[in-house]
């Protein structure tokens, strides 16, 4: 009976780990391709602070009103943090805070065509958006005509922006719903582009 004592004490704290501090999850869908692939698995870090183009896993319950399910988690990268303002101009160029953002981690082609054609008000014309005119055109059903990133709030996007369900449909990510910020394995084919210090 002398090995129960410490099995007990080992479970209860890789319990308590697993609680406070990190959480297995796998992707699911094709939304941060391609530097997470579907079905793929990674770990995310509750403790880590949140930063610009960090890739973070979040409930997605209470936020897009399309997911019904309590459990569904969303992956999405951080683009927006709170007070920025966000410009995204028709060539694809990113200005967070009027300060040009290279977008390093993804295509020419997924800045500009993935990001904008994604949008039902855009169509072909490629008009790019702020804050406003997003809240607006993709009719939020909270923050309508906000200019900056809100108070303990996100602005979120997927890497393979033409089918990424993310923050230009339902608006901004509450803090309360982040689990924790995605790390991907060493091995991974594009760990570098997740692991952002």
């Amino acid at each position: 009976m002398s090995w129960v004592w410490p099995v007990l004490i080992g479970f209860a704290i890789a319990m308590l780990v697993k609680w406070l501090l990190i959480a297995h999850v796998r992707v699911d869908g094709p939304s941060m391709l391609p530097n997470l692939q579907n079905d793929e698995r990674v770990w995310a870090f509750k403790q880590a602070p949140l930063k610009h183009d960090r890739v973070i896993v979040f409930k997605a319950y209470g936020v897009d009103p399309q997911a019904t399910d309590t459990k569904v988690m969303y992956v999405k990268r951080i683009i927006g943090m709170p007070g920025d303002t966000i410009d995204y101009h028709a060539d694809g160029k990113l200005y967070v805070n009027g300060k040009f953002v290279s977008q390093s981690y993804i295509t020419k082609k997924q800045q500009q065509a993935g990001t904008l054609t994604a949008l039902p008000h855009n169509g072909n014309n490629y008009k790019g958006f702020n804050l406003k005119t997003l809240s607006y055109d993709e009719n939020w059903t909270r923050n309508a005509g906000v200019t900056k990133v809100p108070k303990d709030s996100y602005f979120v996007l997927g890497d393979n922006r033409a089918v990424s369900n993310d923050s230009r449909y339902y608006g901004f990510v509450p803090k309360s719903k982040v689990v924790g910020v995605v790390k991907a394995y060493p091995w991974s084919e594009n760990h570098e582009q997740i692991n952002v210090k």
